[in-house]
């Protein structure tokens, strides 16, 4: 039987602690997991990654603007970071047979930290999905999945790994990886009130 991996809710105490290291061009404050001392080289895959984010008021990056976009993109090339984990994701649960998601490879893709959806994929104007993955096709284009593998329904950044520049991948979401907290208003609020409640 399948375990069951839910999201976890906030905790206010490493909420109160947690760790920013830098501040974003939204004002937002980021917190990059290869620069924490503890977690030197550790990797996880795309729902623990948004877990630690959550637990902490924050959720994994979404890149709603060109300008977040390029920023982070910055990082990854000053701190040679190979890759990290975005909230990027594809629509594959119920509820995501509504036509305006369909097809999903094309229009199924959200931002899970503001709920935001994607332009479609084909859309190349409104994106910065790769030119060419692996196996030279733009991206997303669930390689994995059709050579019988997992599905790749998580958005990671890619440096460099197929000499395409910094740009956005169709991952499986059990890959490990790096990943970037961003600080998230609605979590801090409810955080702030669940400590109110237990009193």
């Amino acid at each position: 039987m399948r375990e069951e991996r839910l999201l976890e809710i906030p905790d206010q105490n490493l909420c109160d602690q947690r760790v920013i290291h830098e501040k974003g061009p939204d004002g937002k404050g980021y917190y990059f997991s290869w620069r924490d001392p503890t977690l030197t080289s550790t990797e996880k895959d795309w729902l623990i990654a948004r877990n630690y984010c959550r637990k902490r008021c924050m959720e994994t990056i979404s890149l709603e603007t060109s300008v977040e976009n390029d920023w982070i993109k910055e990082w990854l090339v000053k701190d040679n970071v190979k890759y990290i984990w975005t909230s990027g994701r594809k629509c594959d649960f119920p509820g995501c047979t509504r036509p305006d998601l369909q097809p999903a490879a094309i229009n199924g893709w959200f931002w899970t930290g503001s709920l935001e959806k994607l332009s479609p994929s084909t859309n190349r104007e409104q994106n910065d999905w790769s030119e060419t993955g692996e196996i030279g096709k733009p991206q997303p284009d669930n390689k994995e999945g059709e050579e019988g593998g997992s599905y790749e329904n998580c958005l990671a950044i890619l440096n460099q790994l197929n000499n395409d520049g910094v740009h956005w991948h169709d991952v499986a979401c059990h890959h490990l990886k790096p990943w970037v907290c961003e600080e998230n208003i609605q979590l801090m609020r409810y955080a702030k009130y669940a400590e109110i409640i237990e009193f």
